[in-house]
């Protein structure tokens, strides 16, 4: 498996900068810190795009300017242009059903109530990797739109960023050795 795209999910406005629902843009942001990337607006998309190099292997970093609902055309629009398919993505989301301190890798499957991935899968079929950077639950259904758009606790927000290292940390595994070896990685927990 070689990853050529990666899109973090989020919402554009400064509002929500610091957000937990901007945990995928979060994501494409270290990418571009750690390896030298810079977003540059593309009006065709309605997307950031940047590019950077991870062990040899040129990667597109996307994110959708679309807000979460809306975030599949972005998406679509960016693997048609560059030729790629949903299977050579890995999309990068907040995830309420794991705690803050875990980060799971998956491959498919459905959107588990996420609407930006909902959308993702409306517009490019449910065949791609996601990364579900954990954030937790607020404990009721009802009160998870809330939650998701206010900043977490420094405790949360602190375990969030050490799960974006871990899994920037596996990447080159990913595309090296696939995608068994780099889940087995990232999920095994780290004895402290």
């Amino acid at each position: 498996m070689s990853i050529r795209i990666i899109a973090g999910l989020g919402n554009p406005d400064n509002k929500y900068e610091d957000t937990l629902h901007n945990a995928g843009f979060w994501f494409v942001d270290a990418l571009a810190r750690k390896f030298g990337g810079e977003f540059k607006y593309e009006k065709k998309f309605d997307a950031e795009i940047g590019r950077v190099t991870i062990d040899g292997e040129q990667i597109w970093l996307m994110k959708p300017q679309s807000y979460m609902n809306l975030s599949g055309q972005p998406v679509r629009g960016v693997l048609d242009y560059y030729r790629l398919t949903a299977a050579d993505m890995l999309v990068a989301h907040d995830e309420i059903d794991l705690p803050p301190g875990t980060v799971r890798l998956k491959m498919g499957g459905g959107h588990g109530g996420h609407n930006g991935i909902r959308d993702v899968i409306r517009h490019c079929g449910a065949d791609f990797l996601r990364l579900r950077i954990g954030v937790g639950h607020p404990g009721e259904k009802s009160k998870v739109t809330g939650y998701v758009l206010k900043k977490g606790s420094a405790d949360v927000m602190a375990a969030i960023e050490r799960n974006i290292d871990d899994a920037i940390a596996v990447l080159p595994l990913l595309n090296s050795e696939g995608q068994s070896a780099a889940m087995k990685q990232l999920h095994t927990r780290k004895e402290d």
